[in-house]
């Protein structure tokens, strides 16, 4: 159990987009995961992105380590987001545009 924990904060500190979801960034496996790529996909944002189905360790501890009760699930620059439906709002709004412009931009400074 601490293993899938040390591989979550590795792989949230690792990437400046993350996103744990059902699939992967070609083939998602849920409607949430899918709309949460399609919106990262347009922004032409850098992201990575881990399937929670293929690692039934990582796919528990993640709720667990954003307290959050569902997949996907987005980090940005080493915070948690939220879900889909967040995300979602973030977009319309302009927000994610600009935490996304934010994280890749530090990634390029440095």
């Amino acid at each position: 159990m601490a293993k899938a924990l040390e591989r979550i904060q590795s792989a949230v500190a690792g990437n400046k987009i993350l996103i744990f979801m059902k699939g992967n960034r070609n083939f998602p496996q849920c409607g949430f995961s899918a709309a949460t790529v399609q919106i990262f996909e347009q922004l032409g944002a850098p992201y990575e992105t881990i399937d929670v189905l293929s690692d039934p360790e990582i796919r528990d501890q993640v709720k667990a380590y954003s307290n959050w009760p569902t997949i996907p699930q987005v980090y940005i620059d080493g915070k948690f987001v939220g879900g889909c439906d967040i995300v979602r709002e973030l977009y319309e709004t302009g927000e994610l545009q600009t935490l996304v412009k934010s994280a890749t931009s530090q990634a390029a400074a440095h």
